[in-house]
């Protein structure tokens, strides 16, 4: 059974920074709301405390039994985790005379001290708190301090079986210089892990878990080309080979020659899977639609019915899959209550209640960077590992306003001129995504002696590691002149291209 680390959410914004740092320690872990009441197995070798947005004196701040929970396993209390810590076991936390927020300097003196083993004396570590301990608990022992505060860093093995461990600092952030360090020493030192979750015994137990749930009956899925469901895809297939059925609808929103280019490489993968070309029904439901959130709707309602359409000419299909990854499952979850309700993927929300079939959802405890491992652990092309993320409703939203067959080309060819561009110069892997944008904007321009008017078409590039928040990606003057260039003179109907240098937030990556 893999050895894990429960992480109690209690609603900071650092959470799955916490989580993905215990991941890249080659630990397991899961993040659970804190008020869930938490379902002891011998796998779970400790609990981290997260931070959160309360105070511990705010009225109705969300307070958990940590000694019940030290009868069993260590626990480590980060930020709020650790005031909690100290106030549930008799000490005091107030607002701080000096507030805490950025780069401080933890003090220590004992390098053999466990959680702090091999750190430096005087080591940058990350504050974000107004609050602060301000008098210990009985049987509790300060470890490290800063200028500022008196209390960075306590521990106590005389309250209860097992150890308690504070940070008033985020050890998860990189600004934390030595953070992973003392995450790995409290993981390894203090809870007994092994450090064996790597992609290739995620890929082994995976598998071999499809096999026990589904046996020898069938799935179908639906692919999208893009990171996770052929990810998804290629685990289920590992698991119970042609009983996986595979569904790849093109709804004439996709790339240039995106359809044929994909469905050709998921059939070399060896993937049972069927190409459904759907476009005519996608371009006549959306014919004068203008708003971006009646496009999505639209588009969602019809997949499903192509979707259901296809699945229901399959004979003894008992299962779903779906290639739900970690921030679907936990962006949806109550931090103050024990909700687990999961949002309806994009894709084929409300399925497998209509059709009366179970989930295999094999990526559902992975962040984004781990489904790229995992597939590079499985031999999965770099076509699709390394894609750029598309918008599930596809080009439709990169044309604003409404949609036509004729507008669709447009885009298809501006964007495949660009994204081609970003690779021949050596820049598609250096952002996080790109796209071309149609605006239902036509301007004056002159072609040789004739005057045009003709559309505007905006790029797009952003720097980011998660989407959550993205820079504008600063590519080279003579590249966006090239590509300027390039797109008016080889695409018919447009004689004018912008850059967008907006940042996310305020704006988001894509335009609707």
């Amino acid at each position: 059974m893999t050895e894990k680390i429960l992480i109690l959410d209690f609603g900071s914004q650092y959470t799955q920074l916490i989580a993905r740092s215990i991941r890249e320690l080659n630990v397991y872990c899961e993040i659970k709301p804190c008020l869930q009441p938490i379902a002891w197995e011998p796998s779970i070798k400790g609990i981290i405390l997260s931070g959160s947005p309360f105070s511990v004196n705010d009225a109705g701040a969300p307070s958990v039994d940590i000694a019940a929970m030290a009868e069993k396993v260590p626990v480590l209390g980060i930020c709020y985790g650790a005031q909690l810590m100290a106030k549930n076991f008799g000490g005091e936390v107030a607002k701080s005379n000096i507030r805490e927020y950025g780069r401080a300097f933890m003090e220590h003196e004992n390098k053999e001290e466990t959680l702090l083993y091999d750190i430096s004396g005087k080591s940058q570590v990350w504050m974000s708190h107004s609050d602060t301990i301000v008098r210990m608990p009985e049987g509790f022992e300060i470890i490290a301090r800063t200028e500022n505060i008196p209390v960075a860093a306590f521990k106590s093995h005389s309250r209860t079986a097992r150890p308690l461990l504070g940070l008033q600092f985020h050890p998860e952030v990189t600004h934390s210089l030595e953070g992973k360090l003392i995450l790995r020493n409290f993981l390894v030192h203090i809870c007994g892990c092994q450090q064996d979750w790597t992609p290739a015994a995620f890929v082994q137990e995976t598998v071999a878990r499809i096999k026990e749930q589904v046996g020898n009956k069938r799935v179908v899925m639906a692919l999208s080309g893009g990171v996770d469901s052929t990810v998804a895809a290629e685990l289920i297939h590992k698991a119970i080979g042609q009983n996986l059925y595979c569904v790849f609808v093109d709804n004439g929103l996709l790339r240039k020659d995106e359809f044929e280019t994909v469905l050709d490489s998921y059939k070399h993968m060896g993937l049972n899977v069927k190409g459904v070309n759907a476009r005519q029904l996608f371009y006549n439901e959306l014919q004068g639609v203008s708003d971006p959130e009646k496009k999505r709707k639209i588009i969602g309602r019809l997949f499903i019915e192509v979707f259901q359409h296809e699945a229901e000419q399959l004979t003894d299909i008992a299962f779903l899959g779906q290639g739900t990854i970690y921030p679907d499952v936990i962006e949806s979850v109550s931090v103050n209550g024990p909700s687990v309700t999961i949002k309806s993927h994009h894709n084929v929300g409300g399925l497998p209640e209509k059709m009366n079939m179970s989930l295999v959802e094999p990526l559902r405890f992975l962040f984004k960077d781990e489904v790229r491992r995992v597939g590079r652990e499985i031999g999965i092309s770099e076509l699709f590992l390394g894609r750029h993320p598309f918008p599930g409703p596809g080009l439709a939203i990169r044309i604003l306003g409404d949609i036509t067959p004729e507008k669709v080309t447009m885009l298809q060819e501006a964007d495949a001129i660009y994204i081609e561009g970003l690779r021949e110069a050596g820049l598609y892997d250096k952002v996080w995504q790109a796209g071309t944008i149609l605006l239902p904007v036509q301007s004056v321009g002159v072609m040789g002696d004739e005057r045009t008017y003709e559309f505007t078409v905006a790029l797009r590039a952003v720097t980011s590691t998660d989407g959550m928040t993205a820079d504008w990606a600063h590519l080279p003057y003579e590249f966006l002149a090239k590509m300027s260039n390039e797109i008016i003179n080889r695409v018919k109907g447009i004689n004018r291209v912008v850059y967008d240098i907006s940042s996310k937030p305020p704006a988001t990556i894509e335009w609707e």
